[in-house]
């Protein structure tokens, strides 16, 4: 559990201070990109999502002993020298898994039984790399179930399940980033998902997915590009 708490901690600073930097740095000093919702943050949401988020790094963390409380009891088991080939097989499976896994989990908690639990997540109107885990601790629990299903189908490589959390806070950045980097507006594909979430925070309904689009698509959820210009250009923030 020390070992998970100190690794999901240093996903969380690292990506999180990479994204800013890149945001508010490097990509417009290089002219790259822009900036998607321009409203100032409130006084303090920083330290909000850094407080939130701690308690979603504790909850991971600690949660790793059920993973490996299915490996201790047979219940699941680890490939052992699996090919190349398998391990990106795998990691492309698990990652249009955890895809599905946040979109059903996220439609979850816009319902009325769950949204108590993911307005802490909305507090943050205008989305910053490190609103990635600042969630409440019912919303930690449900979005760090993802590796466990799969688990129980398939004998995977370490090697994949490590790659799962990596690459799913990388694209959680991406995410709440707050920042389009492309040279044309609006961007399309996976270069979009900065917009999409963008958006989700700014209207609060709509573009539930995560990187993809395909799910809010096929569930007529995804929100117009224009969902959130009065909003916005009011300047204001509820």
């Amino acid at each position: 559990m020390a070992v998970g708490v100190a690794f999901f901690t240093t996903l969380y600073l690292s990506t999180g201070a990479l994204a800013w930097w890149l945001g508010h740095g490097l990509l417009p000093a290089l002219g790259l990109g822009r900036r998607l919702d321009t409203r100032p943050l409130p006084r303090g949401q920083l330290r909000r999502e850094f407080a939130a988020s701690a308690s979603s790094i504790l909850i991971f963390g600690c949660g790793l002993i059920v993973p490996w409380g299915l490996l201790r009891t047979g219940w699941a088991q680890l490939a052992a020298d699996p090919p190349a080939w398998r391990v990106l097989v795998e990691i492309v499976a698990l990652f249009f898994w955890n895809e599905l896994h946040f979109y059903v989990n996220h439609r979850l908690l816009h319902t009325r039984w769950l949204r108590r639990f993911h307005a802490m997540h909305h507090r943050s109107h205008v989305a910053t790399p490190f609103s990635t885990y600042a969630f409440h601790p019912v919303e930690a629990l449900m979005l760090g179930s993802v590796p466990l299903i799969p688990m129980l189908l398939h004998d995977f490589s370490f090697a994949a399940l490590l790659a799962l959390p990596v690459f799913s806070v990388m694209l959680n950045n991406l995410g709440h980033s707050n920042y389009e980097a492309s040279r044309h507006a609006p961007a399309r594909g996976w270069l979009g998902a900065s917009r999409r979430h963008h958006l989700h925070h700014a209207c609060y309904q709509g573009n539930y997915g995560f990187l993809l689009e395909i799910f809010d698509r096929w569930a007529g959820t995804v929100l117009p590009l224009d969902a959130a210009a009065t909003r916005l250009a009011r300047k204001d923030l509820p």
